[in-house]
């Protein structure tokens, strides 16, 4: 056999990503802080306490890790009921930590991304409506002002609002996501708004800082009928396509929303991306099932012989990843994977899904497309949302009640992967010897 290896062009960035609420700990002015404390909201009722313990200091030891190991990038966000947790009261002392968390990126010799808006709200943010009140749209321009003065001799990747497609489509469809509605009309409001947001985001960093790059972060999950002949689970598969990936992506290209077949104008973001982040982690089969009403007759399944995630949350389907970044491609602008993991706490299944997507991530690369940087989700276990403790994501393992560090494999895998800047036989045979024949056929 072959023994090749894949080698990444010099400056790629391989980092890892977390988010604000996710890792800090005792954010308690949030909408995900108000939703924790109601029954039923969390798997086992579960709350995210102290997280990581990001905000008690614990970022540096983990930001070491991440260092040590060869990363030269690292994805966080902002929170942003800490740096304004009234609506005239802004938290200087919360900036100054930010700056510090920042700068110890930098003094690191790693490339900081940053998010401004990662799932939460102020609790009086929701109070005057959310995203469904027109004037969300002036209060997140002020608040990325705030942020980007402060930070901007730090950062020049900026991501405006990561997953804007499930932060709708949880919150106002499903209702797993605070504020917990299902209703398409306010999934609508909240996709104009985010839209608005975005791009009043957009043209306000560049005032403040015009040699910014500018993006946000796409959650794309790919779809394909179930019975590829089927009619109905054909219109399944366009319809989960159409709400869940395009529908924002396509705004900011053409400067229009398309909801439910009537246009909506939003000319100032037609043209707002300076990059594009891929979020993937699966592939989906879609059918039609008429008793499946409260998903809109959208049945969902993996793909027969997919391996599956401890939880099933997950199938390793990697072709994902190549189809996602081939329809990216056409954009024309940079690309990040920004997020892509699997949720294993025992370490079995993700060097296989780590070894074989950054396979198909090379495969992008040496076809010289615009991908510049890969951002493993995560760092460390952290609170996964509505999912709680439930599921572990993290290279690095976490006790939640005594705030222990496990090192799993994964770790030197993606180590070796960071260090070499390259994906090699040997690192393939050493952590998943079952992906030979995948990577390196005869």
């Amino acid at each position: 056999m072959p023994r090749a290896v894949y080698q990444f062009p010099k400056g790629f960035l391989w980092g890892t990503a977390t988010a604000a609420h996710q890792v800090e700990g005792q954010n308690t002015n949030n909408n995900w802080h108000v939703w924790e404390q109601e029954d039923g909201r969390i798997h086992t009722g579960e709350k995210s306490g102290q997280a990581c313990d990001w905000w008690g200091g614990r970022w540096k030891e983990d930001l070491d890790r991440a260092a040590e190991a060869g990363q030269n990038a690292h994805r966080l966000s902002v929170e942003w009921s800490r740096i304004q947790p009234e609506p005239n009261r802004w938290d200087e002392d919360a900036l100054d930590y930010y700056r510090e968390m920042v700068q110890g990126i930098v003094n690191r010799g790693m490339t900081p991304m940053i998010t401004l808006h990662h799932f939460t709200d102020p609790i009086w943010l929701m109070e005057e409506g959310g995203w469904e009140n027109s004037m969300v749209v002036e209060r997140f321009d002020q608040f990325v002002r705030r942020v980007v003065d402060a930070l901007q001799t730090y950062v020049n990747l900026w991501v405006t609002i990561n997953e804007p497609n499930i932060y709708y489509y949880s919150g106002y469809v499903e209702g797993v996501f605070p504020p917990g509605k299902q209703s398409l009309s306010a999934a609508s409001t909240v996709a104009q708004n985010m839209v608005r947001g975005h791009a009043a985001a957009y043209h306000t960093i560049h005032k403040i800082q015009p040699s910014a790059q500018v993006g946000f972060a796409l959650h794309y999950r790919r779809f394909l009928p179930k019975i590829k002949w089927s009619p109905l689970d054909k219109l399944m598969k366009w319809v989960a396509d159409s709400f869940i990936n395009r529908l924002f992506l396509e705004a900011l290209v053409t400067g229009r929303m398309n909801l439910f077949g009537g246009f909506t104008r939003i000319p100032e973001a037609k043209g707002t991306q300076d990059f594009i982040g891929l979020n993937y982690y699966t592939t989906s089969l879609t059918g039609f099932n008429v008793s499946a009403r409260d998903s809109y007759f959208l049945k969902e399944s993996y793909p027969e012989g997919a391996v599956l995630s401890e939880t099933g949350f997950i199938a390793n389907v990697p072709r994902g990843l190549f189809h996602s970044l081939t329809w990216l491609h056409k954009l024309g602008i940079p690309i990040y994977v920004t997020e892509n993991g699997v949720e294993d706490s025992e370490d079995r299944m993700r060097p296989q899904y780590l070894i074989e997507h950054i396979h198909q991530l090379w495969r992008a690369v040496n076809a010289c497309w615009q991908v510049k940087g890969y951002f493993h989700w995560s760092l460390v276990d952290n609170f996964e949302w509505e999912r709680g403790w439930s599921q572990r994501f993290g290279l690095w393992g976490l006790e939640p009640d005594t705030q222990r560090r496990i090192r799993r494999p994964s770790v030197d895998l993606y180590a070796a992967i960071c260090r070499e800047n390259a994906l090699t036989w040997d690192m393939v045979e050493r952590y998943s010897p079952q992906s030979i024949p995948k990577l390196f056929p005869e």
